[in-house]
């Protein structure tokens, strides 16, 4: 199998994607600070190492033939935190990565964009062929990366994934996501606070987000470019209403509006091969009965601007 090495592995994602990647046969490298812990158990064929991206010297990729690039300060409010480290971490890492990929060798380089680089469309298929129209320094900085990477075409292979809004369990759990964040209020409080409600937000299940990066590897020669992931197009009163229907509580709409809505179509991807096997309901089920085992609870570290905050991570 592949030699690989993830950025960001330890993160909301890389957490469910790599005991995957270690379940298929790959040797894995991690490459990240920690700033959210690290809950990946010990293998023989897994090494973690706790290191900023920004310090490219310190990555070795001599070895590495397939590179997936997740880490960025992930959401639009963390990135304004502090634009600054915003684009040193999610852009100028990620043209050190493609550059030192290009001179090492590396044959396959995947990409977690966002979904939220078109920005508020009001058309109702959003395609990836439409243009793109970032809000927030986190969108721009994603933009700018995937020119970056589509450069390097002719030296590797180049997969970009523009995933929706991802939903459902990790270790390393997010509560600030739109299904979590709905789920663990009404299990905690039986209230559900909806900011504003008619926004539209796509939707795509953890488990079906790390599974197209197994796709993706498995179908190098086939599958390139950029591709949307996202398969369940919800307002956010939508989402609050089967919330509702799996935990009875009360919704309470607020004034407090975040304007961001998009909604992304995911057909190329479906025609590519990949097909989705969860959906918003299992992942309100999933973390209905992680919290009743006690595999989950509301913790500051699982949100990620209030955790950055807190421990001035970027000062």
């Amino acid at each position: 199998m592949s030699n690989i090495l993830v950025t960001g592995g330890c993160g909301y994602k890389g957490t469910v994607l790599i005991p995957k990647l270690l379940a298929n046969g790959h040797k894995v490298t991690v490459v990240d600070n920690q700033w959210f812990g690290n809950y990946l158990n010990d293998d023989k064929n897994l090494t973690v190492i706790k290191e900023d991206v920004r310090n490219i010297e310190n990555i070795d990729l001599t070895n590495t033939e397939i590179l997936i690039h997740l880490s960025s300060i992930a959401n639009d409010p963390c990135g304004d935190l502090n634009p600054k480290l915003t684009w040193e971490v999610s852009a100028l890492a990620t043209m050190q990565l493609a550059d030192k990929a290009k001179k090492c060798g590396v044959k396959q380089f995947i990409y977690a964009s966002s979904g939220s680089v078109y920005g508020i469309k009001e058309e109702e298929q959003v395609t990836e062929d439409l243009s793109l129209n970032p809000i927030s320094e986190y969108n721009k900085t994603k933009m700018v990366s995937e020119r970056v990477l589509l450069s390097y075409q002719d030296d590797m292979i180049i997969q970009i994934i523009r995933p929706a809004t991802v939903c459902g369990y990790s270790k390393r759990m997010r509560l600030d996501v739109a299904v979590n964040a709905l789920t663990i209020s009404a299990l905690e409080n039986g209230e559900i606070y909806v900011h504003g409600g008619s926004q539209i937000r796509p939707n795509v299940h953890i488990e079906d987000i790390t599974d197209l990066y197994l796709f993706f590897i498995k179908n190098s020669n086939k599958v390139t470019g950029i591709f949307n992931a996202g398969f369940e197009n919800l307002s956010l009163l939508d989402i609050a209403k089967k919330v509702n229907d799996i935990i009875p509580s009360n919704i309470k709409i607020e004034d407090l509006y975040d304007p961001r809505s998009y909604r992304i179509n995911s057909d190329k991807l479906i025609k590519s091969g990949f097909k989705p096997k969860k959906t918003v309901e299992d992942a309100i089920v999933d973390l209905k009965e992680k919290y009743k085992n006690g595999d989950l609870e509301s913790k500051l570290i699982y949100h990620n601007l209030k955790w950055m905050q807190k421990n001035k991570l970027v000062n």
